[in-house]
């Protein structure tokens, strides 16, 4: 086998290594005669380069088809030689279009001419769009400086010539695109030239359609007006170009005839485009986006189009309009066209359900999308072209109504306006542009191959090869392009789910262009309406917010019109809107605030309905800013485990070196979570026992946590490495029940049990010393929230010592203790400290809980006596008993102390009662048969509904101290805050104050008639 001089491989080798598919036939195509007569050495010239190219097997074919072409023509012939011959851009120019389209391949070959083009270094972009309207009327015989151009080559000399001159052009445009350095950062200007390109040749066909009517349609002004990627000047290589006719009759000529002529010279320009002649088509011209559709008269006055615009045209046809531009014939037509429908695209946004229409249609477009073709479709397809070009369109008819600056037509203008304006955050614009570039470089190659109109991405091992190699993607091949296009789709439909379906879009498209504008009159009027008790202080908020060319004050003029009628839907929008101003003072110039409540589809209405329902919660995200984070996370919202509390604040222990910083910081563990229960509880997804649950989670991590700190530090105190004594904090009260509110103390009991030889008095001393730093660690005033650590109940009151040891517990329970202490450890549970005390301590109360039995009749009479004292004395004076929550008639401590009497009745026999709930009590009771079912139902709905308002008054007024919170307001204002906290519709104060009397009435009786007998 032969070899060629000076490169050491044989030829079959050669053409292998450079991506060759069928080497006897390029052996043979590179032996042509033909070929060969025009350069001798065309082995050397050629085959190395060949690597670049997408097809080299097309390649080789074209440039031997195009030496049998050029063999009569000795300049041609030398042309092509030199073109060969020299290792520069005319020959990469050559290799890469003929490589890369076997259609503009085979039209070199048939017009052979175009070399010249080809080798020509001029860039076939960034001409000037009215030099290529001149090249394309001149190629048919028409003046361009004509009013109203009239080919001179009529008939199909002047279509063939016409088809020409646009391949011609064509080819240019090719050649410069897939020899640029950097494709898709010359994509754009290879779209718009391409669209100019399309406009020329619109031009000349007009002017064709002219020449074949007698009067060359003298009585009639006709614009075309370019639609879709024609009319944004990002035409694709294949496309139906998308257009729409207006006309307008000459002075003199009746309108009816005017229409006629104008309907000749469409029908005439559509047939010079893409009627059968000797040269080929260039493309369909699509009229079907004109008024009625097909249905439709193909040409309409201006009057026409806009009595329709008014009155008959349905969503889409705005959005359609949006790319509106003339392209051919009457220009000054044309731009009165473009005058007339523009304001009715930008008011479109107001129309009913625009957003929720526009939507719907890119959901049918996918729908309509054959299944086999699904995950080929580059345009149609989740994440293809349409959800690029349908989110950025949206976008800009929403906002572009109060914002000229991003009304361009053109779909990366565009995002690249609508980035600078603050409408799409920096980083996903640029992820979207990078994406749509390659979609439509992907779409550019797969259409030039054989110059048809498609929109599949190959299946076939050829096809992907040559379009990987088009796509400079040689090294990575057909796996490695399929991937990229699966990891754009991702992309592409991740970031058009975040933008295309965001809630601000249709809140914001319901608003009047005043609302929208921000102005100040119009919104003083606005907020007055919606229920602002002080309209000229929000609007000073709103300034303050609003004002300015900085970024930040962009993206507060989108979402303020919105999240103004999002903060009148909450309590208190007045309270709402400072709440948000001070927010985003504190976060408005970190990159991820603004960003994530115009981004979010649930960050901004959340916050506004946390911020207008709940001062409590609203200072708790002052607090804790980044908080707001977990508004658009219902996982970062949902309870943390109180397994991962203890992990938490044992991993701040363990950085710890310092009492008060590590205290300090625990108690800041507490307020966070205090803060993500709050806030998850207005917005209804953490309510009720479950709130409870987190609160009590929270409060014994903190009080473990605490208690070793103190520990710690009572032995440095005492100068011992070891404590003398074992400890243990005993959970009691709401805190034992796990059922604690905003306002809850901790209820606990201290116990302690001295280590084997350790002195008990010192062992005493130890234990009190860390309960009592323990109680200053988490009561003192700081900047983190306070525990109040309540240790009343334990033996003896206030009176006993603040610590006993489980022997003293045991003598003052085996001879001391009273019926009431029975019942407050009902709510006894280990919480801190030694495991193996704290279960001992439990079998040591037990039995005086759950007594041998059930509780003797004077036991349960003293009970009664006990709690109508408690009625009688510790309401406080002058106030409504049917109002107080916890002691009230038919409130918490009713139901209780009526669970709880059950419970020291039948516990010993019923395994289930011996609880520290107070629900499950009930429920335990009723399964045992020992409360009927409908009366455990009304305990337990009083229960819920009188702590929930409980918590409601704390969240409502921002206060945990004091003794609101055990009232129900009579305050119609509070009330009415309540009921929204509460997650009642507005006006529902008065419904609510009647539920919860009606309930508690309801309880009552069925304490009278358990508890009381």
């Amino acid at each position: 086998m032969a070899t060629t001089p000076g490169r050491g491989s044989s030829l079959p080798t050669r053409l292998t290594r450079v991506g060759v598919a069928d080497v006897p036939r390029a052996e043979r195509l590179l032996g042509d005669p033909a070929l060969a007569a025009v350069d001798a050495e065309v082995v050397e010239h050629v085959v190395a380069a060949l690597a670049e190219v997408g097809d080299p097997d097309e390649a080789l074919l074209a440039v031997a088809k195009l030496a049998g072409a050029v063999q009569r023509d000795d300049r041609l012939t030398a042309l092509l030689h030199d073109v060969l011959a020299d290792d520069g851009p005319a020959r990469a120019r050559l290799l890469a279009v003929t490589g890369a389209s076997s259609a503009l391949g085979n039209a070199l070959a048939a017009h052979p001419a175009n070399l010249l083009a080809v080798a020509d270094p001029t860039p076939g972009t960034g001409v000037a769009a009215a030099d290529v309207r001149a090249e394309l009327l001149r190629a048919v015989d028409a003046d361009p400086d004509a009013d109203v151009p009239v080919a001179g080559l009529a008939g199909t000399p002047g279509v063939d010539a016409m088809r020409r001159a646009y391949r011609t052009r064509l080819l240019r445009i090719a050649a410069t695109d897939l020899t640029a350095e950097d494709p898709l950062t010359r994509l754009p200007g290879v779209a718009a030239a391409l669209a100019d390109l399309a406009a020329a040749a619109l031009e000349a066909a007009l002017a064709l359609a002219r020449a074949d009517l007698d009067d060359e349609g003298r009585g009639v002004r006709l614009a075309v007006i370019g639609m879709g990627k024609a009319g944004g000047r990002e035409l694709n290589y294949v496309s139906d170009v998308d257009v729409v006719y207006v006309a307008e009759p000459v002075d003199g000529t009746p309108e009816d005839e005017a229409l006629v002529a104008g309907a000749r010279l469409a029908a005439g320009l559509a047939r010079a485009c893409s009627a059968p002649a000797g040269e080929p088509a260039l493309w369909p011209v699509d009229a079907a986006l004109r008024p009625e559709g097909k249905d439709g008269p193909l040409v309409r006055t201006l009057a026409s189009h806009r009595a329709y615009y008014e009155r008959w045209a349905r969503t889409w046809e705005f959005q359609a309009l949006l790319k509106a531009r003339p392209l051919a014939g009457d220009a000054d037509l044309g731009r009165a066209y473009v005058d007339t429908v523009n304001p009715f695209v930008w008011a479109a946004v107001q129309r009913d359900n625009f957003v929720e229409d526009a939507q719907a249609m890119r959901r049918r477009v996918e729908a309509h999308i054959p299944r086999a073709e699904a995950d080929r479709q580059l345009k149609l397809g989740a994440g293809g072209l349409r959800d690029v070009e349908f989110t950025v369109q949206l976008l800009q008819l929403v906002h572009g109504r109060a914002d000229e600056s991003i009304r361009s037509p053109s779909t990366l203008t565009a995002l690249a306006a609508l980035a600078a304006g603050g409408y799409v955050g920096r980083e996903h614009a640029a992820q979207l542009a990078v994406c749509y570039r390659w979609m439509r470089m992907m779409e550019h190659r797969i259409q030039l191959h054989r110059l048809q109109r498609t929109h599949l991405v190959p299946t076939s091992e050829p096809d992907l090869r040559r379009l990987s190699r088009t796509m400079r993607m040689r090294i990575e091949g057909p796996e490695g392009l399929l991937e990229r296009w699966r990891t754009t789709r991702r992309e592409v439909r991740r970031l058009h789910e975040e933008l295309f379906y965001r809630p601000l879009l249709p809140a914001t498209a319901r608003l009047s262009t005043e609302e929208a504008s921000l102005a100040p009159e119009a919104q003083r009027a606005r907020l007055a309406a919606i229920g602002y008790r002080d309209p000229a202080g929000a609007v000073r908020h709103i300034a303050a917010l609003s004002e300015g060319v900085s970024r930040r004050a962009a993206i507060q003029r989108q979402l303020l019109p919105v999240m103004l009628g999002w903060f009148a839907e909450g309590a208190d929008p007045d309270a709402g809107l400072l709440a948000f101003r001070r927010l985003s003072e504190q976060l408005g110039s970190t990159h991820w605030y603004l960003k994530l409540l115009r981004d979010s589809g649930t960050a901004g209405q959340r916050l506004a309905q946390v911020l207008s329902t709940s001062r409590y919660a609203a200072d708790a995200l002052s607090r804790s800013p980044n908080s707001v984070t977990w508004l658009d996370d219902d996982a970062e919202l949902a309870p943390r485990s109180a397994e991962r509390l203890v992990a938490e604040a044992d991993a701040v222990l363990r950085r710890a070196s310092e009492p008060v910083p590590a205290v300090t910081a625990l108690r800041a563990l507490r307020r966070r979570e205090l803060a993500r229960t709050a806030v998850a509880d207005v917005l209804g997804g953490t309510t009720g026992v479950r709130a409870s649950h987190s609160l009590t989670n929270a409060a014994d991590a903190v009080l473990a946590g605490t208690l070793r700190v103190a520990e710690a530090e009572a032995r440095a105190a005492a100068g011992v490495d070891a404590s003398p004594t074992r400890l243990l904090v005993v959970a009691m009260g709401r805190m034992g029940g796990r059922e604690m509110g905003y306002s809850s103390d901790a209820d606990v009991l201290f116990v302690h049990d001295p280590e084997p030889g350790a002195d008990p008095q010192a062992a005493q001393q130890f234990a009190v010393a860390v309960a009592s730093q323990l109680r200053q660690l988490l009561g003192s005033v700081g900047p983190e929230p306070t525990l109040r650590v309540d240790a009343d109940l334990r033996p003896e009151g206030r009176n006993g010592p603040l610590a006993r040891s489980f022997d003293a517990y045991a003598e003052y329970y085996a001879r001391w203790s009273a019926t009431w202490e029975s019942q407050a450890l009902l709510r006894a549970r280990p919480v801190a400290g030694d495991t193996g005390l704290g279960e001992r301590f439990v079998a040591l109360v037990d039995p005086l809980r759950y007594p041998e039995g059930g509780l003797d009749p004077a036991a349960v009479r003293e009970v009664r006596r006990i709690k109508a004292r408690v009625e009688a004395e510790r309401l406080p004076r002058g106030l409504d008993p049917t109002r107080h929550l916890k002691l009230g008639r038919g409130g918490i401590s009713d139901v209780e102390w009526t669970a709880q009497l059950l419970q020291l009745l039948h516990a010993h026999a019923v395994p289930a009662l011996r609880t520290t709930s107070t629900l499950d009590a009930l429920t335990a009771a009723t399964e045992a048969g020992l409360l009927d079912a409908d009366d455990a139902t009304v305990l337990r709905e009083a229960w819920e509904l009188a702590s929930r308002i409980r918590d409601a008054n704390v969240l409502w007024t921002g206060r945990a101290e004091g003794a609101h919170a055990d009232v129900l307001p009579h305050d119609r204002v509070a009330l009415a805050g309540v009921s929204r906290v509460l997650g009642m519709p507005p006006g529902s104060g008065a419904e609510l104050e009647d539920t919860y009397l009606r309930g508690a009435r309801r309880a009552r009786a069925v304490v009278e008639r358990v508890f009381y007998g």
